[in-house]
């Protein structure tokens, strides 16, 4: 037990429960596409600190995808839940990237991969200045990971790119800088808009700290390009503007815009429109559900934690029964906002936390030395919230290594 201040206060003796009901579905999910975005596990050993090039565990970290695969839902990968920018440098992304890709495609599963600049050494990135070289230096890192991304198999989700925010001097750069990219498109991709409290240099991106301003300048786009976009994917932790944005997709015209094709998952409701993915983290369970206009799909980081109840949700939506569906999802909604609390980019810590409380790598460590990123307390409560839940999936695993954990850092037994 802790007091306000973090102090040890004395310990409590709690017994775990049983992990919820969960269940992998006997066929592809239907009513709803979902990605679960999944972070790299470390290997063991290695210097995976603060600047140092990332060392990973390939066969923990595919194996974690994997679990993922079995239980129907697809796989986001290389992209911030996976450190981009945060840990994983460009020659670890590239290997990722193709790996993923490539496991996805020998049991049929879907993929989608992020695309951004990050190549772009930072002393690079601090040498552009706004005007037309600074953003085709960035139009070719763009190009450079889309054909990376393709060349693997793997559907892109074009990133956010910091680069780009750094030299774009508004809404028309953004534009340009999209409209090549997009071109470069050989099947439909993923839009990703990410939010200044997963990454606070993308502020003002689309050109404008307005998210009014923003959103126009965003739809904007969708439109010029509909054909070559299967959805978008938010990331602003806002239901109410999410709800919004999704009515103004929904109206858009359906017959420019083409199902996608990656692996074993087409876009599996078989309608022709642009998505939207969900990146809300706090307000998933309402905006999965959905109401009588629409819901959201799902491209989300908390769904690498809790993909057992996630698929098991879905099921429940695709057998009819919504009520259950969104009661699961909202079952686990406290975690949820628990791993994504302020400072949000560090949410990464909490998804191999409970990655190592399942015994699904072998130490409780990211890339970049990134675990340091939340306090004793904070850790305590997560997998407090994760029993209550039913995410501790191997509850004996769970207590001794949550007992080890405590006694290494000076909690007395």
């Amino acid at each position: 037990m802790f007091d306000g201040d973090g102090r040890f206060t004395g310990s409590e003796t709690v017994e775990l429960g049983a992990p919820g009901p969960w269940t992998t579905p006997s066929g592809p999910l239907t009513s709803r596409v979902a990605f679960a975005a999944a972070h790299v596990v470390p290997q063991v050993g290695a210097e995976n600190v603060p600047g140092a090039p990332a060392v990973v565990d390939w066969d923990s970290t595919l194996a974690y995808r994997h679990r993922i695969w079995e239980h129907g839902l697809g796989v986001a990968d290389a992209m911030d839940t996976a450190q981009r920018g945060m840990g994983l440098d460009w020659a670890a992304t590239q290997e990722l990237v193709r790996r993923s890709a490539a496991e996805a495609a020998s049991v049929g599963a879907r993929v989608a991969c992020g695309a951004g600049t990050d190549q772009l050494a930072p002393d690079v990135v601090a040498g552009l200045e706004p005007g037309d070289a600074g953003l085709a230096t960035v139009t070719d890192a763009y190009r450079e990971q889309v054909h990376l991304v393709q060349d693997a198999g793997a559907q892109v989700i074009v990133m956010a790119s910091r680069a780009l925010a750094k030299v774009a001097r508004g809404p028309e750069d953004y534009a340009r800088v999209y409209d090549a990219v997009l071109a470069e498109a050989d099947r439909p991709v993923i839009l990703h808009w990410l939010g200044t409290m997963f990454d606070p240099a993308l502020a003002g991106y689309w050109g404008s700290d307005s998210v009014d301003s923003a959103t126009a300048t965003f739809l904007d786009l969708v439109r010029a390009h509909q054909s070559r976009i299967d959805g978008v994917k938010v990331s602003l932790l806002d239901a109410a503007h999410e709800v919004s944005l999704r009515r103004s997709l929904a109206a858009l015209p359906t017959s420019l815009v083409e199902p996608v094709e990656t692996g074993a998952s087409t876009s599996s409701t078989g309608d022709a429109r642009v998505r939207l993915y969900t990146g809300d983290d706090f307000n998933y369970p309402e905006l999965i559900a959905g109401d009588e206009q629409g819901h959201s799909d799902a491209l989300l980081g908390i769904f690498a934690a809790i993909y057992p109840a996630a698929s098991t949700a879905l099921q429940a939506f695709d057998a009819g029964d919504a009520e259950r569906g969104h009661k699961i999802l909202a079952s686990t909604e406290a975690l949820g906002r628990h791993i994504f609390a302020a400072p949000t980019y560090y949410y990464k810590t909490g998804i191999a936390f409970l990655s190592w409380l399942g015994g699904f790598q072998p130490g409780f460590s990211l890339v970049g030395g990134l675990h340091s990123g939340r306090s004793l307390r904070h850790l305590v409560e997560l997998a407090r919230l994760a029993d209550g839940c039913g995410m501790l999936l191997d509850p004996p695993l769970a207590a001794a290594r949550l007992r080890a954990f405590l006694t290494t850092n000076g909690v007395p037994a």
